[in-house]
This record gives structure tokens, C-alpha cells and sequence, in this order.
């Protein structure tokens, strides 16, 4: 195997993960579902609620996925 220009042909600084595109894969899919948009009055429910508390949707349903419990 022949390296390209300015390459030392030593090892790699860091080890190849086989599984690493797997991870990224399933990391992706799990997240997509996680921030999947609910049903109009649940949605509508928790802009409520956040505005209550002083926080943005985002960070209300973030504090439900964290803690797996409403505030």
C-alpha cells in the first residue's frame, strides 16, 4: 500500500472502529424518531406548558427526553 505526499506511512493515529458507521447509522435513526413531531394537541400542549415555565419548546421537550418525565 502506497501512501500519498507528506504521509509518514505510519499507522493511523487513532484505531478504525469496525462498528463506527453501524453506531452512526442507528445514532441517526433513534434521534430522527426522538424529535419526531407529535400529534397537534400534544405539540400544542407542550408549547403551553413551556410557556409556563419560561422555556422554548425545544427545551421543554428536551427536559421530557432527559429526565422521561414532564416537568
Amino acid at each position: 500500500m502506497t501512501s500519498g505526499p507528506g504521509h509518514n506511512g505510519g499507522p493511523p493515529l487513532e484505531p478504525e472502529d469496525q462498528n463506527e458507521s453501524w453506531r452512526l447509522y442507528c445514532w441517526r435513526r433513534a434521534h430522527r424518531a426522538a424529535w419526531k413531531t407529535p400529534k397537534r394537541e400534544i405539540a400544542l400542549r407542550r408549547l403551553a406548558r413551556a410557556e409556563e415555565l419560561g422555556m422554548t419548546y425545544r427545551e421543554y421537550a428536551l427536559e421530557i427526553m432527559e429526565r422521561g418525565r414532564y416537568l
